[in-house]
């Protein structure tokens, strides 16, 4: 994987906006301080996620699971959302054949079909548990905390599906837990009724944790190859130890961008990648982002209301929707672009007699050719409108480079948060929500708090 990283610069742009040169050598002198802290933080157990590229025990487990008792099921069911669902998401659309849920048995290979619920829309969820067969079905339950309120709905719900169909009794083979190894709801309930139960390690984060069970259970069910991901995972890591800030990408990536935010006000950061199967990586992308680095306080306890934007975009289909505005709109805007140099299938396209000059030019060339032409041209016609972006090169899609992916993004936010001074792994400002949804559906403990200026009750202004 590599990172194009010129066309932040002003002299790689319109030499009027970008980042001056000099300012990549002010980069690299700052660059081991925020080196020392992120190692320092790292020997506390700040960023677990970095130990996710050594992980053999776990990996064979997951995969002795999958090629056993997982294989008697001929559909998986994940219950989750947020950081538990998500990466998930972007894994199956990555590496398994796009539709994959319409292809046949033998098309899949034998593996299952798979459906992420991670959301308590009841239309969704009455949708889904009409179409799955609940004598075929593995329900892959996830939340960290054990407590995750939409989680515990959705596998209510389920749970009462299973029973009516199977029995309690069996019900209870059909459902594997992922979450903390000692606490929570989903402990107690998988230690109370016999459930099966993987772990997340207690130093990553939801957000962080696509490449623990988490992900790879599910990612295990439908034929990814786990090893793969975790092997990509452990090369981007690897990088991440350069003590140099040019040779360490996930490093630069992070500290562009935070300066471009915090020296020129580019507070807005898209990730672009020019392929279907990476649409969901970009969702993925944005709750990391955010997440982490949007926060009221510094790790010193100021107030700093701070952190960037992120957007996902899709090319080359937002060309022709968000591509006016990241051209000519205000110049708040970082674009990262992921390309690959070799799809997984190309096509070509193909000559006709008596084509308009205007259509012939195409012929001969492939899809994939115009895809990655229209790459380049994009951004390059940012470039001359002084518009700051970069592209990651993948050589492919495959397990290896997928995971190195991930590993990349999680750590740039890692090294991100030291460049903004905050904690890129707590998320104070999604607590009060919470305790407020707590409270109104009647959790013990969790009192009812007062509405802003409403007096507690409905808000009072309403438009019919």
């Amino acid at each position: 994987m590599k990172l194009l990283y010129g066309r932040m610069l002003a002299d790689k742009l319109d030499g009027e906006h970008g980042l001056p040169r000099p300012r990549l050598q002010d980069l690299m002198q700052r660059f081991p301080g925020v080196l020392a802290e992120v190692r320092s933080r790292r020997r506390e157990g700040e960023y677990g996620f970095y130990e996710l590229g050594e992980q053999a025990e776990t990996v064979a487990a997951i995969r002795r699971f999958a090629e056993g008792v997982g294989q008697a099921y001929d559909h998986v069911l994940v219950l989750g959302i947020g950081g538990s669902a998500l990466g998930t998401k972007a894994l199956v659309n990555a590496l398994r054949p796009p539709a994959w849920n319409e292809l046949d048995d033998e098309a899949r290979e034998f593996y299952p079909r798979i459906t992420i619920l991670e959301n308590v829309d009841p239309t969704s969820i009455a949708a889904a548990l009409r179409r799955i067969d609940p004598r075929r079905v593995l329900v892959n339950v996830i939340s960290k905390s054990g407590g995750t309120a939409e989680t515990l709905a959705q596998y209510l719900v389920v749970r009462a599906w299973l029973d009516q169909a199977l029995g309690p009794d069996a019900a209870v083979r059909h459902l594997a837990f992922t979450t903390d190894r000692s606490k929570g709801p989903l402990r107690e309930l998988a230690n109370r009724e016999g459930i099966a139960a993987l772990e997340v390690p207690a130093g990553v984060g939801g957000r962080f944790s696509v490449l623990t069970p988490v992900g790879l259970l599910p990612a295990a069910l439908v034929g990814i190859d786990i090893d793969g991901l975790v092997s990509g995972a452990r090369r981007a890591v690897q990088k991440a130890e350069h003590e140099s800030l040019l040779a360490n990408p996930a490093a630069l990536y992070a500290a562009l961008h935070w300066a471009a935010d915090a020296w020129l006000g580019a507070k807005i950061h898209v990730l672009m990648p020019y392929s279907d199967r990476l649409r969901e990586l970009a969702a993925w992308y944005v709750q990391l982002w955010a997440e982490s680095l949007g926060k009221r306080t510094d790790r010193r306890g100021s107030v700093v209301h701070t952190g960037p934007t992120p957007q996902g975009a899709l090319g080359a289909t937002d060309q022709h929707s968000q591509v006016q505005l990241f051209m000519e709109g205000p110049y708040d805007k970082v674009v990262t672009f992921v390309r690959l140099e070799h799809h997984t299938e190309d096509v070509v396209i193909p000559s006709r007699e008596g084509l308009p000059e205007e259509v012939a030019y195409l012929q001969g060339h492939t899809l994939g050719e115009l895809l990655n032409v229209e790459q380049e041209a994009t951004s390059a016609a940012l470039a001359k409108m002084g518009r700051m972006n970069g592209t990651l090169v993948l050589p492919g899609l495959s397990a290896e480079s997928v995971g190195e992916l991930i590993m990349f993004f999680q750590l740039a936010t890692g090294f991100a948060g030291a460049w903004y001074g905050v904690n890129p792994f707590d998320q104070p400002g999604v607590e009060l929500g919470k305790r407020l949804t707590f409270a109104a559906m009647g959790r013990p403990g969790f009192a009812k708090e007062a509405s802003p200026r409403s007096g507690g009750g409905a808000p009072a202004d309403i438009a019919e």
